[in-house]
This record gives structure tokens, sequence and C-alpha cells, in this order.
């Protein structure tokens, strides 16, 4: 008995030792902290635009993506400081989004996933009016082809999730699957998904006979790091019993498998995750959405924990030993683009032109790895 406790004891040690990354609580949100202290120290003024080749505002998709990421954050190791800057963001922007409520642009009402995050911390009807405004125009107008790039799943489909659950209506449920499979079956010449590889072409641009360099298919990896995002997200939201959840959980595990073995040696993904020489190195806002996704797979029995923790590990690795700063900068990120030739070339310190959605898809990643039992 003695010498089997001992063995059971020896075997714990080694898997703490294994996964020292991601096993360290304390270090996670450590590292987590870092970077988003970075981010709000740069950024003090939370309605100051943002100016790169134009000027936009700061509820623009990027900055809305970053909002969830900060809300995870909140939600693990709730603070003050983070719910205030969220809210002030939200109050300067009235609750509202850039092109108004007469809205179709996933882009625009991302910002949504934050506002319903605020409402059910404080609920108050003026956070949601212009939310629900836009999202019950897109509920009760036929048009299902709106999410005609994959990005939009990750910026749309989690907002449906939410109203539901908060209306009890399963109304959004349906309509958010609707358009989740007409971009899924039906855009470009049959639909964006391709079951044969588990991936996705970013849009109609580049489904065959577009092709790389080498003659892959062009599955750019934080297009599909959306999309494996989007469905762990819907399914931290919705009950167990919401229609359609086994398609997600399906789509969710055929992309993950896919992933696994075009991981790189130093556990990043390539921005062209089909041919490595396109601009290939590392590039981590990809590699935090996987692993975001990977991570919500394991923590809810969704995917194998023996396959996957090895790969969440190395993961985790990269993006704080090789693409966090001492002052919690993130390197290697990709700037904002639609293929693996935008924003190159990429380096431990090239400033991409927006740094907060890569931070948003940085803190998902961590903030599942924190809820990780090992």
């Amino acid at each position: 008995m003695k010498k089997q406790l001992l063995f059971i004891c020896l075997a714990a040690i080694t898997l703490q030792s294994m996964f020292a990354q991601i096993s360290d609580k304390a270090k996670v949100l450590e590292q987590m902290q870092l970077a988003n202290d970075y981010f709000m120290n740069k950024w003090p003024d939370v309605g100051k635009t943002i100016i790169t080749n134009k000027e936009r505002p700061s509820n623009i998709w990027t900055r809305g993506v970053y909002y969830e990421g900060l809300m995870a954050l909140h939600e693990i190791y709730p603070k003050e400081a983070y719910y205030d800057y969220a809210y002030d963001w939200a109050e300067f922007h009235g609750w509202g989004f850039r092109n108004g409520n007469a809205n179709r642009n996933a882009d625009d009402y991302c910002a949504a996933q934050t506002y319903i995050d605020l409402y059910n911390l404080e609920p108050d009807p003026k956070k949601l009016k212009n939310t629900k405004a836009c999202i019950n125009m897109l509920l009760n107008t036929p048009q299902l082809d709106d999410w005609s790039w994959i990005d939009a799943i990750q910026m749309g489909m989690p907002v449906f999730a939410k109203l539901g659950v908060l209306e009890k209506d399963n109304r959004y449920f349906e309509k958010m699957y609707g358009m989740y499979v007409y971009t899924r079956n039906k855009h470009g010449d049959n639909g964006l998904f391709n079951p044969t590889d588990g991936l996705w072409w970013r849009d109609a641009d580049f489904d065959p006979p577009y092709a790389e360099p080498n003659g892959e298919d062009c599955y750019w990896s934080r297009g599909n790091g959306w999309v494996i995002a989007a469905l762990a997200k819907v399914l931290s939201i919705i009950p167990n019993d919401a229609p359609h959840r086994d398609q997600y959980i399906k789509d969710l595990k055929s992309m993950a498998e896919a992933l696994v073995p075009i991981q790189r040696k130093d556990g990043f993904w390539n921005v062209s995750l089909h041919d490595p020489k396109n601009y290939g190195g590392k590039e981590l806002s990809g590699t935090a959405l996987f692993i975001y996704a990977m991570t919500y797979g394991v923590n809810n029995g969704i995917l194998d924990k023996n396959t996957y923790l090895p790969v969440i590990e190395k993961g985790w690795k990269a993006m704080t030993e090789e693409g966090m700063h001492t002052n919690g900068f993130l390197g290697y990120l990709q700037s904002t683009g639609k293929e693996p030739k935008d924003g190159q070339p990429l380096s431990y310190d090239k400033v991409p032109d927006f740094e907060d959605y890569g931070l948003g898809c940085f803190l998902l990643a961590g903030s599942e790895i924190y809820k990780m039992k090992i």
C-alpha cells in the first residue's frame, strides 16, 4: 500500500514538473496581469481614438476583443480597476456601436459581448438598449449571409449566445446557428469550412482554386483561431440542452485534431497553417486562440487531456517565454489583415498596428489555463 501511495505521489510530482508552465496558477495570473497592466498603463484614456493609417473610435472590433479578454481576467481575479476600465469604456461609447444600431457588421457589434457581461454583473436597461436594438434587428430579418469572413464568427456568435441565455429565448440560438451554418456550408463555392482538412478558408477569396506557394490550401492561422475560439466561447455560454450544441462540439474537435500535428516545435503556429515557408515564423494571436479553445476543450471533457496537455504547455510556454517582454508587451503579433503576408515581417520587438486584440486573445487563453486542474 505504501509503495502504491509513493508511486502515485511520484507520478503527480512528475506530471506537475512536465507541465510546470501551466500548473503554477500564481505564475499564470502574474503573466496575465503583467501583459494587461502594460496595456492599461499605455492607454489610460478609454475613449482615446486609435490612429494607425486612419483614425478610428475605441469601440471597434480590435478593442472589443481586448475587453473580452479583460472580462475573462476579471472573472478569475475580480479587481475594481479592471471593472472600472471596462465600464468607463462602455459609458464613453454610450453602450453603442461605431455605425449605430442598424448595423449588420459583426466587427462593430463585437463590443456587445462586454456590454452584456457588464450588464450581468450589475443590470441596468441602458446597458443593453443598443445591443438589443441591433441584434433584434438581425433576429427579425431573414438574412443569414452576414458573416462572409470567418473572423465575424467570433465577433458575432457569442453576442447571440449571451442574449439567448439572458432572454431565455431559443430564437437567438437558432439565428446564431443559421448564420454560422451559412458561413460554414454556403459562402464561397461550397462553404468556408473544409471538412477534409478540418480547417477554414478565411473568405471566398481563398477557397480553391486559390492556393499557397507550395500548392496547399490557404488556411490563415488567426482566421482559424477566431472560429475555434468562437466555438469554445459559445459552448461556455449556452446551456447543455441548447440546440445545435453537438455541432459546435464536433467542429471544435475536428479543428483541434487538425491543429495538433501542425504546431511548430517551439510551440507557436505559423501564420499559414499548411505552408510553413509562406511567411513562416512565430505568431502569437493565432497561437493564443488555439490554446484558449483547446484548454476549454480539456477543461470541459471535450478533448482528451493526455493528447492536448503537451500542446497547451508548449503553446503557453512559447507565448510567455519567447513572446512576452519583461514589461508585458507581446511580440510576434501579426497586424490586422486577412492572410499570411499582411503585417509582415514579424519579430519579438515589432509593434503591430493594433496591440489590443492580441492581448485579448492572450488573456482568454490564460483565463482557461488558470481554471485547469492537472
